[in-house]
């Protein structure tokens, strides 16, 4: 007898089929039952999530806010639709155990070559449709790092503000921020004093 792989069950796949996935960095997430896995992310990838995580949660939120690294978030009751993105911002009242399922205020996606597709257009409609108020997303070019704020609007998103480099980002939304994208990313740790642009 010989031991191959084991075959996908041929029912929609839940979050708790992913109890059983690896770990090995990978990001793995349902869309309608089906498995959606994106690469480990790169260092620099790794380095703007940490430093935005990091500024946004303990230099920027007011009380009663909580900024989260990568929260899983199950869009319907089946658990069939499982997102993670890289940051998401919730009134911390509203935190659940194990997975989110109510919309976050805020999700931000970081950009990669393999989730261009996904995070701009896959996730913008999914994450509209689910009913987050704010997406932003990063796009980590090594030129101009850029950072494009949408807002939802009718059920679809508007795009309210584009910046790149060392251009300066302002939103009210969750709450009063001020960050250069040019810093997210920057070598050395001058970032910690550059990053609100004052």
């Amino acid at each position: 007898m010989s031991i191959g792989k084991p075959e996908p069950p041929t029912r929609p796949l839940t979050v708790d089929d992913l109890e059983r996935m690896p770990d090995d960095g990978r990001r793995y997430e349902l869309v309608d039952g089906r498995l959606d896995v994106s690469p480990a992310p790169v260092f620099n990838h790794t380095t703007i999530d940490t430093r935005l995580t990091a500024y946004l949660a303990f230099a920027v939120a007011p009380e009663g806010f909580t900024v989260a690294s990568g929260p899983g978030i199950n869009f319907n009751a089946d658990r069939t639709h499982h997102r993670i993105p890289d940051i998401a911002v919730i009134r911390t009242e509203e935190r659940e155990h194990p997975y989110l399922t109510r919309p976050p205020l805020l999700a931000v996606e970081i950009v990669s070559p393999e989730s261009v597709i996904r995070d701009t257009h896959t996730k913008r409609r999914e994450y509209a449709e689910f009913g987050i108020e704010s997406y932003w997303i990063i796009n980590p070019a090594p030129d101009k790092i850029g950072l494009v704020e949408l807002r939802l609007d009718s059920g679809q998103y508007t795009e309210v503000t584009q910046v790149y480099g060392e251009e300066v980002f302002e939103t009210d939304t969750p709450f009063p921020i001020k960050l250069v994208p040019y810093w997210l990313a920057a070598e050395g740790d001058e970032w910690r004093e550059r990053i609100s642009g004052e």
